[in-house]
């Protein structure tokens, strides 16, 4: 956690100059994987269906996961029927994985699972995309269109369309690369880029603004939605790639805070975690509900959150995907 706080300030933290040959090293390596692909060296899988990536260039939370979900509904209300692979990052399954509504987080990670859980369309996972794309297609044949959550940098996976995702809000952090700063890949990769859209302000690299809404509370035991308790003492845990976003977003929303405590992205939480909480009310985000759920006092609640795009962003976007399909 401390590493990341210094990522996202504008100067290099004094001990991340430690870092800095193993960030030359990075780029070093990553330009190379990046032309073998190019150069056909190392061999790009092509799936039978247009693919779509949405992805990002630094490590931690920029909106994926709802960004994901609001594209499948804009595809499907033009009458596409699009699938999604993702990596399942902390999954158990044997890969390439199948997600149904029935698994639990620790068997398909908890972003895929939630996916599969409200946008209602396959979603297979596997740390290999491309075999991801295989095993979704011949499994559903009627899948017309691919979206990968995440996967920026997997080049195995031939794509058609790469929507970036910027945090308008940490922006790039330092500018440099793992491990002394969050980039993976350096900020050229957006310039020319035609699909970048930031979350929550305006970024200079982004052709677009999306905005992402709360929706009403629900309670963390049974999904029901609910008022918050009034005059109660609140608390609030994330185990997300940016825990202090969703506690700002609490304080906008004039929630008064008691405590906060931020977990590492991904936490598999246990009952000893969270005991302190047993008697407290608690606010969550749905992600951490959802590995929540057979540990959760009856006082604990979580928000899901939704991404919105502007009309011109879904126009264009539908508009190339038109020409693909040509």
């Amino acid at each position: 956690m401390w590493l990341e706080r210094q990522w996202y300030r504008k100067r290099l933290h004094p001990l991340l100059y430690l870092l800095t040959p193993l960030s030359l090293l990075f780029w070093l390596l990553t330009n190379l994987r990046r032309s073998l692909y190019r150069f056909g060296i190392l061999k790009i899988y092509q799936a039978p269906v247009p693919v779509l990536v949405v992805g990002n260039i630094s490590v931690g939370g920029t909106g994926k996961t709802p960004t994901v979900i609001a594209l499948v509904e804009l595809l499907k209300s033009e009458g596409y029927t699009p699938g999604i692979v993702s990596r399942g990052y902390g999954a158990n399954a044997q890969y390439p994985h199948v997600v149904t509504t029935d698994d639990s987080p620790e068997l398909a990670g908890d972003e895929p699972l939630m996916i599969r859980q409200i946008a209602d369309v396959p979603v297979v996972i596997s740390p290999k995309r491309a075999d991801a794309v295989r095993q979704l297609v011949a499994e559903h044949p009627d899948v017309d269109f691919v979206i990968s959550d995440d996967g920026m940098q997997h080049y195995a996976l031939g794509r058609d369309l790469e929507l970036i995702l910027v945090d308008a809000e940490r922006g790039l952090g330092n500018g440099w690369l793992l491990p002394a700063g969050p980039l993976r890949e350096g900020p050229w990769r957006l310039r020319g880029a035609r699909w970048v859209i930031s979350l929550y302000a305006q970024h200079p690299f982004a052709h677009y603004v999306g905005e992402v809404k709360a929706q009403p509370w629900r309670r963390v035991i049974d999904d029901e939605e609910v008022e918050l308790p009034e005059r109660t003492a609140f608390h609030a845990v994330a185990g997300i790639g940016n825990p202090e976003r969703f506690f700002t977003s609490l304080q906008h929303q004039h929630i008064k805070l008691e405590s906060t405590q931020a977990f590492p992205d991904h936490y598999r939480f246990t009952a000893d975690d969270l005991r302190q909480y047993q008697n407290k009310t608690l606010l969550m985000t749905q992600k951490d509900a959802a590995k929540c759920r057979g540990i959760a006092a009856d006082n604990w609640y979580y928000q899901p959150i939704s991404a919105h795009f502007p009309e011109k962003f879904n126009a264009d976007l539908l508009e190339a995907i038109r020409h693909i399909h040509k």
